[in-house]
């Protein structure tokens, strides 16, 4: 059953990595890096202090968790227990994945930059979609954060559908947490 799930995954990942164009392959970069963001971050952040109902503390206490969960589930315990090469490392792909910049560590399961994109949008779902209408664009915003992975040839398919459950579990954790054990302000 893995290895068929494995096969399907791989079919998934030709399929996506291969449809690339001149105006994606400028686009995917920039929408994979991390450091592009910080601005949506900073804004996020400041609507989760201000408009959460909860003391500023208590809410960075949270996103630190969210952050630290979703990351560390990806990359801390499943990239080095699982052990399964990114795409541009395997060796039945060689000459067939699209790469536009590094291919970065050996293995891929889980992406943590899609685990990490999707706790943020689901967290701020749940703690701003009262305040915030917008929130629920986010998801959108992590599909496509992650589909630049793929695009990029750094993760199959599998790997970010895997992130994008693990950043919601992060997030329902965070998120229950702080409501159970928080206080809200008067």
């Amino acid at each position: 059953m893995i290895k068929k799930l494995e096969a399907w995954d791989q079919a998934l990942f030709k399929l996506l990595n291969g449809a690339h164009n001149a105006a994606l392959d400028f686009l995917m970069p920039w929408i994979s890096d991390k450091y592009i963001w910080i601005p949506l971050y900073a804004i996020l952040l400041f609507g989760f202090i201000k408009y959460s109902g909860y003391p500023w503390w208590q809410v960075v206490l949270a996103t630190m968790l969210l952050i630290t969960m979703s990351d560390q589930i990806a990359s801390g315990f499943l990239k080095p227990a699982v052990e399964r090469l990114r795409p541009c490392y395997e060796p039945a792909l060689e000459g067939m994945v699209h790469l536009l910049k590094g291919c970065g560590g050996s293995y891929g399961f889980a992406s943590s930059h899609a685990s990490n994109s999707f706790a943020v949008a689901f967290f701020a779902m749940f703690i701003l979609s009262t305040k915030w209408k917008w929130t629920k664009w986010l998801i959108l915003w992590a599909a496509v954060v992650a589909y630049s992975r793929i695009y990029l040839g750094v993760h199959y398919p599998g790997d970010v559908i895997t992130g994008a459950l693990i950043g919601w579990f992060a997030a329902f954790i965070s998120q229950f947490l702080l409501r159970k054990f928080g206080s809200l302000k008067n």
